[in-house]
């Protein structure tokens, strides 16, 4: 019967997501209705499972670093965050992927953590604002377990501390935000030691957990033009003009010149 259980989870999972090859780095299509079960048969297989949120500057990093580009195909789930990789997909597989808010995804995801009264650790951030996040969460999803949380400001002679203190509380989810030191990369390297579980990179996302920012609003975001307030809040990031450009090149030398996409499972 527990066999029988495992492979109708395991069929589930094919059909809830499909994984393309796009400029050879993996992305998935994931049918918002079907993400909370989707997280649930991650979970059950009882292994450590990597999501990824992928921008288009996560894209390019992704083709250009070794170490990044093993993390993202390696990953359970990676979903796409930018219009320009939404589009790309389209341009180039004839594929309409589905884009997801980072914001509103990790909602969906301690919500689907809640109703099966799963648990969650917050790593990362300071920790006046770690507790901020960790009591508006607590209000928000009553019935999800936190288990632990430590702001990101750590010392390097503390980390195996904390890695066998996350390993311990063998949260469902952990979040890891900035702060961190190697930031997104420090999950790829100690992932074999944090334990079973999924694991997600937030980013900023703690500060808009403690009402410190403002997340796009939904007409913005699915204009695409969220990145116009990243730029007023930092006119550097107006150089990502170049990279945008490089990528809009790159679609069209696959697309002029038939470049196939390898096998993706």
């Amino acid at each position: 019967m527990g066999d029988e259980i495992t492979s109708g989870l395991a069929d589930y999972k094919d059909q809830a997501r499909e994984r393309l090859d796009f400029l050879k780095i993996p992305v998935d299509i994931v049918d918002p209705g079907r993400l909370g079960l989707l997280i649930f048969q991650l979970l059950a297989e009882g292994k450590e499972q990597n999501i990824i949120l992928l921008s288009l500057w996560d894209l390019l990093r992704a083709r250009r670093n070794a170490e990044y580009r093993e993390y993202v195909k390696q990953a359970a789930l990676v979903i796409p965050i930018s219009k320009s990789v939404i589009s790309g997909i389209r341009f180039l597989l004839g594929k309409q992927a589905i884009r997801y808010m980072p914001f509103d995804f990790v909602i969906s995801l301690l919500r689907t953590l809640e109703s099966y009264e799963f648990s969650s650790y917050f790593l990362g951030g300071k920790k006046r604002i770690l507790g901020k996040v960790e009591k508006n969460i607590r209000e928000t999803f009553p019935g999800l377990r936190i288990v632990g949380r430590y702001p990101g400001s750590f010392k390097r002679q503390d980390e195996a501390t904390i890695i066998e203190a996350i390993r311990k509380a063998s949260p469902s989810l952990l979040l890891v935000g900035k702060g961190v030191r190697g930031g997104e990369h420090w999950i790829t390297r100690n992932g074999k030691r944090l334990g079973k579980g999924l694991r997600l990179w937030c980013s900023d996302l703690f500060d808009v957990f403690a009402e410190r920012k403002r997340h796009p609003s939904r007409t913005i975001f699915d204009l695409g033009l969220e990145w116009i307030g990243y730029c007023l809040q930092n006119p550097l990031k107006l150089l990502r003009i170049f990279p945008f450009v490089y990528y809009n090149i790159l679609l069209l030398i696959y697309k002029i010149f038939k470049i196939k996409p390898s096998t993706s499972a």
